[in-house]
């Protein structure tokens, strides 16, 4: 999953960009609200985490924009501003929920997952499951057939994204932009190692395969018809 961090005190952020992407998350950020708003019309992201107080264009007003060009990225305000009334006015811009500093790394992240779960139509589920392969998104147990598979960070991840997708054929391109992020290099094989690596443990040893290639596409997780 492809979060967006719009922080400009470097200390916050570089906080929240370690234990993101510790949390598998591939995360850009930017240190004022003129690159935020570039970044969240112009880039695909599961969810946006921006704080009020930013340089060159407040946070509110990068949130307003979005929703005005029809960005429906899902949205984490952080602010300093504890008062009901700043909630309020926060949520009104279009943001969809609001948490305040200082704040826990823990807290933070059940909330991204509770929106990315959310957004997917997932609401009132912590898990995903295609078949008999079931992914806790808290917990972040993975199982087929009832027998848990470890899996690396980046695994998880790239794991999530198809899961999420299921029965979608998503290129190469769409699974470094969601997986591991814009800025890295389209050309490396790195994708192919990876698949190959979940097919040894989520494919291997079970009677049906679920992980496709599609030649000249992509890759689909989806059950054999």
């Amino acid at each position: 999953m492809r979060l967006l961090l719009v922080e400009d005190d470097l200390k916050i952020a570089s906080f929240v960009l370690k234990g993101l992407k510790e949390s598998g998350f591939a995360v850009d950020h930017a240190a004022d609200g003129e690159d935020g708003l570039h970044l969240a019309l112009n880039e695909p992201y599961d969810a946006a985490i921006i704080d009020i107080m930013l340089p060159k264009l407040d946070g509110l007003s990068l949130i307003q924009e979005m929703r005005r060009q029809k960005v429906s990225t899902p949205v984490i305000i952080l602010s300093a501003r504890r008062t009901v009334d700043d909630r309020s006015k926060g949520l009104r811009t279009g943001s969809d929920d609001y948490l305040t500093k200082p704040f826990s790394f823990s807290e933070l992240l059940a909330r991204v997952q509770a929106l990315i779960r959310r957004a997917s139509g997932a609401s009132e589920s912590t898990g995903v499951a295609v078949g008999d392969l079931s992914m806790d998104l808290l917990t972040r147990e993975v199982k087929r057939g009832g027998k848990k598979i470890e899996l690396q960070p980046r695994e998880f991840s790239l794991l999530e994204y198809l899961m999420r997708n299921w029965e979608t054929v998503v290129s190469k391109t769409m699974i470094l932009e969601h997986v591991w992020g814009y800025d890295f290099d389209p050309h490396t094989n790195v994708i192919e190692a990876h698949i190959c690596k979940l097919r040894d443990k989520i494919d291997k040893g079970f009677g049906a395969k679920l992980i496709h290639t599609i030649r000249g596409a992509g890759y689909v997780l989806k059950e054999d018809a």
